[in-house]
């Protein structure tokens, strides 16, 4: 039974998703239908927290928007994240920026990370 699910899920993974991580700023593609239309809307931010592996992965970014924090959480897989784009690699040592939420202004930033 569980190898039939195994098998199911990993005919939904996507091939090309870029490495990302914690603390980085991404742009996120997604496709968006409105009646029978089609578009994309890029919402860009810092990914809080990425949960869970494998098909079920999902990830959280965090924008300002006019003084509000807006907060939204994609599948990995999903069909309706067209891709994820990569702006800036953050220096962070933490596995989810929960602290981020009660910052505002300069002290919301993360650190970007040189190599």
């Amino acid at each position: 039974m569980n190898d039939i699910i195994k098998s199911i899920e990993a005919t939904q993974l996507k091939e090309n998703v870029p490495e990302f991580h914690v603390g980085d700023t991404v742009k996120v593609y997604n496709k968006i239908k409105e009646g029978n239309r089609e578009r994309i809307q890029v919402f860009e931010g810092t990914v809080l927290k990425r949960q869970n592996g494998g098909s079920r992965e999902t990830f959280t970014v965090r924008k300002n928007s006019n003084g509000i924090g807006v907060e939204k959480t994609w599948p990995v897989h999903s069909p309706f994240v067209d891709r994820i784009e990569v702006v800036r690699r953050g220096k962070v040592r933490r596995a989810k920026l929960n602290y981020l939420r009660d910052r505002v202004g300069k002290a919301a930033k993360v650190k970007e990370l040189v190599k």
